[in-house]
């Protein structure tokens, strides 16, 4: 579907791919667009929702300058999924042990491995590599560092673990009854020390130049300067760590899996993409950064992932390249309310209901997860039918949650 509305309040245009938005979301894009440093269009996709500064699901592409709470602090944050050899029929008819296995190898919420997990030639010489960049960062931004408890061993023993909110684990079957696996995480705490540090500094940077802006969280680094250089330094090794996090997972998963399913191979197509980052693209002709606030790259021929919550559909796709778009697409079903209003309007039997079927968590812990809390993952999908086209249909028999 193409653009439904087009918002020319700003000093660049809002093209929205949907109807289904609230009022302080969409404050958020006109704010965005009134920016100088934005260029060409802000594209909001079908899954847009409020954010903190920038909405989510918002495509922002700036000249010559980044708004680092646009990118957020989940940096990288995104998804990575896998096809095996097996198919329904090999699965046991109790999947209780399957997600045990899993949680047993991966640990979720604040959790981390008591020891780092990159071990072997191979993997010891990256840890070195990541140290060597994390530090020559922190030796500029020691605060950045202070923001995390053990800062030396957190940040190695978390690579290989999901953490909370909506970062899950799934097992899923496609229409042809065969098993994917599929996790969605992102760059952990030291994503997170990262992106807070430079949000603030941002900020204060902001106020040192006399910048008035449409909304705080707005505040930008501008080409140039040496803070600039050192956030694009730390962004770019924060969403290299995220889809290292996401592969190291996807090992310890198989490895689990393979003490419970029959044996398998990897079959189907390799997918890790972020879905929360910035990069430096080209479009309108010009060198731009675009952030992709909760949206994902949708290039011609490109594959992605857009889940659906943890009772509905997800879908691997093939990005049409849509000018309009910004070569984007969204990144999955987007909110329909907070957490907070999710917790105060449904039960654990709600929960338990909406995910029949599934094999995981129905307690109130996961309760702001509950899939009445988000948008319809099949209306997402009808309008951006110009933006991607569906490779597969997935439906979850496992998902395992922080």
């Amino acid at each position: 579907m193409p653009v439904r509305k087009v918002l020319e309040e700003g000093r660049v245009a809002v093209k929205l791919y949907t109807d289904d938005i609230e009022p302080d979301a969409l404050q958020q894009l006109i704010n965005v667009s009134r920016l100088p440093i934005v260029h060409g269009h802000v594209a909001a996709m079908p899954d847009v929702h409020l954010g903190i500064g920038a909405t989510v699901g918002s495509v922002i592409p700036t000249r010559q300058a980044i708004i680092p709470a646009a990118v957020g602090v989940d940096i990288g944050c995104g998804m990575n999924a896998l096809r095996l050899s097996l198919s329904a029929r090999d699965l046991p008819e109790s999947l209780g042990r399957v997600r045990s296995a899993i949680e047993a190898a991966v640990p979720v919420g604040f959790a981390q491995h008591r020891d780092t997990k990159m071990v072997g030639p191979e993997r010891k010489r990256e840890a070195r590599l990541l140290d060597k960049r994390l530090r020559a960062i922190v030796d500029r931004h020691p605060a950045v560092g202070k923001m995390q408890k053990k800062f030396d061993q957190t940040w190695l023993c978390q690579i290989g673990s999901l953490g909370g909110g909506n970062h899950f684990i799934e097992l899923c079957l496609d229409g042809e009854q065969r098993l994917w696996v599929m996790l969605h995480s992102g760059s952990r705490g030291i994503g997170n020390a990262i992106g807070r540090y430079f949000i603030a500094a941002a900020k204060k940077d902001m106020q040192r130049h006399h910048i008035q802006l449409p909304d705080r969280d707005l505040a930008y680094l501008r080409e140039g300067s040496a803070l600039f250089d050192d956030y694009v330094a730390a962004v770019h090794w924060a969403q290299e760590y995220a889809f290292t996090n996401r592969r190291e997972m996807m090992r310890l998963i198989l490895d689990a899996l393979e003490r419970h399913l029959p044996p398998f191979e990897a079959t189907g197509e390799a997918i890790n993409c972020h879905h929360n980052y910035v990069a430096e693209e080209t479009h309108f002709g010009e060198r731009l950064y675009v952030t992709r606030k909760g949206a994902i790259s949708a290039r011609a021929g490109e594959l992605g992932i857009i889940p659906g919550s943890m009772g509905a559909r997800s879908y691997i796709v093939r990005g049409l390249g849509s000018p309009e778009s910004l070569h984007s697409c969204a990144h999955g079903a987007g909110r329909r309310m907070s957490r907070t209003e999710a917790r105060k309007r449904f039960s654990a039997e709600d929960l338990a209901r909406q995910t029949e079927g599934v094999e995981c968590r129905k307690d109130g812990g996961v309760l702001d997860e509950i899939p009445g809390a988000y948008k319809d993952i099949d209306e997402v999908m009808a309008n951006q039918s110009d933006l991607c086209e569906v490779v597969h249909t997935l439906k979850q028999v496992v998902c395992v949650k922080g």
